[in-house]
């Protein structure tokens, strides 16, 4: 008989190891298709089966798999960056086997399209207008009024997302984002959008199910990156279900019924506003945080559902879990950076990562590239949990010398992936 296998179109840096350890714990085989598998350390360190190939070319990944099938019986095919969730939903439907609906997720993840889904269906969103030039983005934000939100139509992790606050910051960020510093996979295409004001939660989802909100502290403005982040929220049932309901509006006005989404919304004080619906299972910690707090290993079930078995979503235990996000305080060349073992020696704290190590060139962009590494801690209430999370986190240090004059001037386009 042949080898069940499990194919991913892509890694992912963050919770790519997760399932290929997931798969395996299946009885299947992980198999990756990347454009460049160098990108993914556990590729190599787990000694996985890699195939390189343009997985921007469908036509490519329909005959690399038909090529696995004469070995492999393909129980799956699966990916977990929202780049080629598309792909993935395509391939699936060629192969005949279970997947997301690919022209729900295009929907989805052009932002403008899935304003105008939302707005159609009578889900609560921020005012927005779309600009492709400077002259549109004043005009739109002096419509709207400011301080209003610039991002991409088409992005990810905040990248290219700032508040504009007045004029010179909009003209600042319009310029950066058509000036050639930030870079496009097509035309500049641009949201301007009224800033929702409150509370920042998600709604992590499978299917029509919601399995839990999850509350994040974001730094200092004009950008929007998560400091903290913990689940469960802590909210009032009345202040959940209202999440909770315009979630689950979200994903049926986008037309995601299958597999997992992660929505997140502002609770401002006209109640919950939709600030984007990602059509994919959330990376970074939170699968972690989620069974670590109840249990449920998202991962796993995602594959489960991905190879036609039934998922479950059973709560087995109930715990708060929380994610502190290691950010650098300046630019430079990291120095040293230590104490991960005797944060991790911290009774409640599952894990310690650094992202980057000794010599690393930072570069803070105002995006989840900011982040250097992160602590996860978990236990039966909120205030034990921060407790510990503060004290693992007090044990972290680093030192990031300044950029000499040579350094400066050669500074990466790109940030390092990770660390505080």
């Amino acid at each position: 008989m042949a080898r069940r296998a499990l194919i991913m179109v892509e890694g992912h840096r963050r919770i790519g190891l997760l399932f290929a350890q997931a798969a395996r714990r299946l009885g299947l085989h992980p198999i990756t298709l990347s454009a460049d598998p160098a990108l993914y350390d556990y590729l190599a360190t787990e000694k996985l089966e890699v195939i390189r190939v343009n997985t921007d070319n469908l036509d490519a990944l329909i005959h690399e798999c038909s090529r696995l099938r004469v070995n492999y019986d393909i129980a799956g095919i699966t990916g977990a960056e929202e780049e080629v969730y598309a792909t993935v939903g395509k391939l699936c439907r060629h192969f005949d086997l279970p997947g997301p609906n690919p022209a729900s997720i295009e929907r989805c993840c052009d932002k403008f399209t899935q304003r105008q889904l939302l707005a159609e269906a009578g889900v609560p969103i921020p005012a927005y207008r779309l600009a492709t030039n400077a002259p549109d983005i004043e005009s739109f934000a002096s419509e709207i009024g400011l301080p209003v939100v610039l991002k991409p139509a088409v992005g990810t992790g905040s990248s290219g997302v700032r508040l504009c606050r007045n004029v010179g910051e909009l003209a600042e960020h319009a310029t950066y984002l058509l000036g050639g510093k930030h870079i496009w996979r097509s035309s500049p295409r641009i949201l301007v959008e009224e800033f929702a004001e409150g509370p920042h939660y998600s709604a992590e989802m499978m299917g029509n199910e919601v399995i839990g909100l999850t509350v994040a502290d974001l730094g200092p403005l004009p950008h929007f990156v998560v400091r903290e982040a913990t689940f469960p929220a802590p909210l009032s049932d009345e202040k959940y279900k209202r999440i909770a309901d315009v979630s689950l509006s979200s994903l049926q006005a986008l037309g995601l019924a299958w597999g997992p989404a992660s929505v997140q919304l502002r609770l401002t004080k006209r109640g919950p506003v939709v600030i984007e619906v990602n059509p994919r299972l959330a990376g970074g910690t939170t699968p972690q945080r989620i069974q670590l707090a109840y249990g449920v290993d998202l991962v796993t079930e995602l594959i489960k559902l991905v190879i036609g078995d039934e998922c479950d979503l059973r709560r087995r235990h109930s715990q708060t879990a929380a994610t502190r996000c290691l950010l650098a305080d300046r630019d430079g060349i990291l120095d040293w950076i230590d104490g991960d073992s005797r944060a991790a020696a911290i009774p409640g704290v599952a894990e310690v990562k650094f992202y980057v190590g000794a010599k690393t060139s930072i570069v803070r962009k105002g995006d989840h590239r900011d982040s250097m590494g992160h602590v996860i801690a978990a236990s039966p209430s909120l205030a034990e949990t921060e407790a510990i999370l503060q004290r693992a986190v007090d044990l972290v240090r680093w030192s990031i010398a300044p950029f000499s004059t040579d350094q400066e001037h050669q500074r990466p386009l790109t940030t390092p992936h990770q660390r505080r």
